[in-house]
């Protein structure tokens, strides 16, 4: 119990330190620390004696030597590569180019609600390639941001929907998909296509039908249109061919999975790696100029280098810190609690979802969250005897449905302060269809995996 109460007083340490914008990656870390210093006190050993350096205290150095190792040679490497590719994707123009063709359909559709609904949608889908979600919002904001202030949505409304269509880190190309994966044990590509698209469809139908009446709701209350027309910036597009790019490395992960039947695999970092050479054969053809090509291959590891002190790095103080809380006993504690109040999978599950959910609007970053408390699922869901992606899925969707609520996010900031709209008037209109979003997540979890 003792390591219960130490572990409650580090979590609030923890949640009131980010929440006065310390640096999340040291809070977190320092938290994960001091619960190992904890658990040597009351005598819990936090390595195995084949893998102690023979001093309990050097051993917490040693944890955060094997974390820092394990995650940076596998995961970590993954989510720099995709993080240069983004990077490069944006440099050349490609990422624009994507969007703008993607965005095309919406100009057909003239009932101002109903495109609402297809603008999420197209969105989201979108997400799949481009998965940064401030990335994201930003270039809907000069290609989609136009068409629906022409077609008569209002600014408040355009901003929520562009803020939504980063809600769902869907595909295997996401780095908590890719982390979710990993703690499962399973293969991206199968979480996907196996668990992950099957809860995120009815998530997705539901938020796009709410969105629909929510902005139509909103715009009538508060007299609000749109009737507006912004420069898209279409002249600075590169090639419409580059608008394949961004998806190239999804294409291939698919084609070489062998959920599709494939004999051949292709792993995510080589999909970028072979995505990137491609486009430097796009962008020789272009210019040709060998020498500004090879130059601007800097940026995709100024990309990676980025990842690596913005992204990786939480997800070892994340680890960290669920290593401490196992250490500390609070998780045992917790469990053994739960089973003798009567609470279940689901009650767990659900519980876990709160948390998430609630840390995530406080700190405004979903992947820290995430990467805080997924490498507790598989220790709770073997204790219940399930199978861990019963939760993984809910944690996952409850960070990144709740990132699009939350007024300091990067993406809502972003999205508000170019679309010249409070950050706090667009999470109003995106509560009640992410909140939906979260019910769905939850009965479609427990239900359909």
């Amino acid at each position: 119990m003792l390591g219960v109460v130490v572990a409650g007083l580090v979590i609030l340490l923890i949640a009131y330190l980010v929440y006065k914008k310390y640096k999340p990656q040291t809070v977190i870390l320092l938290g994960g620390m001091i619960l190992l210093a904890s658990a040597n006190l009351l005598s819990h050993p936090i390595l195995a004696a084949k893998q102690s350096t023979g001093n309990a205290w050097l051993d917490i150095f040693k944890v955060v030597e094997d974390l820092t190792s394990n995650r940076v040679a596998g995961l970590g490497l993954m989510i720099m590569a995709v993080s240069g590719f983004v990077k490069y994707m944006d440099v050349i123009g490609a990422s624009k180019a994507f969007v703008h063709i993607g965005v095309k359909p919406l100009q057909f559709i003239r009932s101002p609600y109903v495109l609402v609904a297809c603008a999420y949608l197209i969105g989201q889908l979108m997400k799949m390639a481009i998965t940064s979600a401030a990335g994201l919002g930003v270039l809907l904001m000069a290609t989609m941001f136009p068409i629906l202030l022409s077609l008569g949505i209002s600014r408040g409304a355009a901003a929520a929907v562009i803020v939504s269509a980063s809600c769902i880190d869907l595909g295997p190309a996401a780095g908590t998909s890719n982390l979710m994966a990993k703690t499962a044990g399973i293969d991206v590509v199968a979480y996907f296509m196996n668990y992950q698209l099957v809860v995120a469809i009815p998530v997705i139908l539901t938020i796009a039908v709410l969105h629909a009446f929510v902005q139509r709701y909103y715009d009538r209350k508060e007299g609000l249109t749109g009737a507006e027309q912004l420069d898209s910036q279409a002249n600075e597009l590169p090639p419409k061919i580059y608008a394949i790019l961004p998806i190239l490395p999804l294409l291939m992960i698919f084609c070489f999975s062998p959920v599709v039947g494939s004999k051949l695999k292709m792993s995510l970092v080589s999909a970028m790696f072979l995505g990137l050479f491609i486009a430097m054969v796009f962008e020789w053809i272009r210019t040709r100029n060998l020498k500004e090509v090879f130059g601007g291959i800097q940026k995709f590891f100024d990309g990676m280098g980025s990842a690596f002190a913005s992204v990786v790095t939480l997800i070892i103080a994340g680890e960290l810190f669920a290593t401490g809380l196992t250490a500390i006993g609070a998780v045992d504690t917790v469990i053994t609690a739960s089973k003798n109040a009567g609470l279940g999978e689901e009650a767990m599950t659900i519980l876990l979802q709160v948390v998430i959910a609630g840390a995530t609007i406080l700190t405004g970053s979903g992947d820290a969250t995430v990467f805080s408390f997924a490498g507790l699922a598989p220790v709770i869901a073997s204790h219940h005897g399930v199978n861990p992606v019963e939760m993984l899925i809910p944690m996952q969707f409850s960070a990144t449905l709740a990132r699009s609520v939350s007024p300091i996010s990067a993406v809502m900031i972003a999205v508000a302060g170019i679309a010249a709209v409070s950050p706090f008037d667009i999470a109003k209109r995106t509560m009640i269809p992410l909140g939906a979003g979260l019910i769905v997540t939850t009965v479609a979890s427990l239900t359909l995996i």
